[in-house]
C-alpha cells in the first residue's frame, strides 16, 4: 500500500518566499512535469495509489524548494534594507563633511588665497610665531584627514548603491524562479487530485486511512520523557494543531505543510527552526531512530523531503498532504533518513 505523504518541500510561508535559483526551477519543472494526469483503464486502485503518492512526493520536493526561495527572499529583503540604511547614513555624512570643506574653501577664497603660513607669519607676534606655526600644521594635517574620509566615504557610498542593485536584482530572480516553483506544485496537485477522483469511494476512504493510526491517547500512555524542556513544549503545540488542515506552503496557525509544522511547534517553545525539512534535520544533533524521543524531528525518504514529530510510543504528528489533516502516523510509515533532537 502507499503511503500518503506530499514530497518534502516545506512550506511557502505567508506570502510567498521566494528563494531557488532558475536553474533548480527549470530542473524542477521538467523532474516534475512528467506524470500522466489521469489514470489508464488498466491501472489497478492499488497502481493508481502509487502514483498518486508519488506525485504527493513530489510536489513536496518542489514545495522546498518553493519555501527555501522564500526564505533566500526574506535574507535578500533584509540585505537591501540594510544597504539603503548605510547609503542613507553615508549620504548624510558625505554631506556633512562636503559643507566642511566648503566652509574651508570659502575662508581661504575670502583670504585672497594667501598661503597660510605667510599670512600667519605677517599677521603674527613674533614671540607667538612657532607656537601658531605648530597649530597650523595640525589645523592642515586635519583637513588632509578630512579629505582622505570625504573620498573614502563617497568610494564606500557608491560600492553600498551598487551592492543593493545587486541584491535587488538576484531578489527578482528568486521571485521569477519562487513562481515557476509554485506552478510546478499547483500542477502536481491537480493531477493528483484528478487520479485520486478516478477512484471508487472506498478506495478514497482506504487511501485517507491507510498508514493513520487513530490513536489519540499517545500522550497517556508511558513512554520516554521529552529529550529536553523545550521539546516538551513542543510536543503539546504540535499535539494542538491535531486537524488542522494540510495547506501548502503554510506554517500556521490555522493550517501546515509538513515543515511549516515543525517550525510553528518549536516557535512555541522559543525555538527559530529553519523553513525547509532539508535545513531542519540539521537543526540539531543526530541520534538512531532507536534512541527517539518525544520532541524528536523525523525526516523521510533521502533527501528529506518530508518531515514529523516523534511523539512517543512508535507515533509521529505530522501534516501528511493535501486534503489530510494533521495526525498521527507509525513512525514507520516510510524510510526515515534521519532523526534530530533539537
Amino acid at each position: 500500500m502507499v503511503s500518503h505523504r506530499r514530497s518534502t518541500q516545506p512550506g511557502l510561508n505567508r506570502g510567498a518566499r521566494v528563494t531557488v535559483l532558475s536553474a533548480a526551477a527549470a530542473t524542477a519543472a521538467a523532474t516534475l512535469g512528467a506524470a500522466p494526469a489521469n489514470a489508464d483503464p488498466q491501472d489497478t486502485p492499488r497502481n493508481v495509489r502509487a502514483r498518486i503518492d508519488r506525485l504527493y512526493a513530489e510536489a513536496e520536493r518542489a514545495t522546498e524548494r518553493y519555501d527555501g526561495a522564500g526564505e533566500n527572499a526574506d535574507r535578500l529583503r533584509g540585505e537591501v534594507n540594510r544597504a539603503h540604511d548605510r547609503a542613507a547614513r553615508g549620504q548624510e555624512h558625505l554631506n556633512r563633511m562636503r559643507a566642511s570643506l566648503g566652509s574651508l574653501a570659502a575662508a581661504q577664497y575670502r583670504s585672497g588665497g594667501v598661503d597660510p603660513s605667510l599670512a600667519l607669519l605677517l599677521s603674527s607676534d613674533p614671540d607667538t610665531y612657532l607656537e601658531r606655526a605648530a597649530a597650523l600644521d595640525r589645523l592642515t594635517e586635519r583637513r588632509l584627514t578630512e579629505l582622505r574620509e570625504f573620498q573614502q566615504t563617497r568610494r564606500s557610498l557608491a560600492q553600498t548603491r551598487a551592492e543593493a542593485v545587486r541584491a535587488l536584482a538576484e531578489l527578482e530572480r528568486n521571485r521569477e524562479a519562487a513562481g515557476r516553483h509554485k506552478r510546478t506544485v499547483e500542477r502536481k496537485l491537480v493531477q493528483a487530485k484528478r487520479l485520486l477522483e478516478t477512484l471508487p469511494d472506498a478506495d478514497r476512504a482506504d487511501l485517507a486511512r491507510a498508514s493513520r493510526s487513530g490513536r489519540d491517547d499517545v500522550l497517556a500512555a508511558a513512554g520516554p520523557a521529552a529529550g529536553s524542556a523545550r521539546a516538551a513544549v513542543a510536543v503539546m503545540a504540535v499535539r494542538q494543531a491535531l486537524g488542522k488542515p494540510y495547506v501548502w506552503g503554510a506554517n500556521g496557525p490555522d493550517g501546515f505543510d509538513c515543515s511549516g509544522l515543525m517550525q510553528w511547534a518549536y516557535a512555541r517553545a522559543g525555538v527559530g527552526l529553519p523553513r525547509t525539512s532539508q535545513a531542519q534535520r540539521y537543526a540539531g544533533r543526530m541520534v538512531s531512530l532507536s534512541q527517539a524521543r518525544p520532541g524528536d524531528l523525523v525526516a523521510y525518504r533521502a533527501d528529506a523531503s518530508h518531515i514529523a514529530m516523534y511523539v512517543g510510543n512508535g507515533q509521529v504528528v505530522h501534516a501528511p498532504y493535501p486534503g489530510a489533516p494533521v495526525r498521527y502516523d507509525p513512525v514507520g510509515m516510510m524510510p526515515v533518513s534521519s532523526v534530530t533532537r533539537v
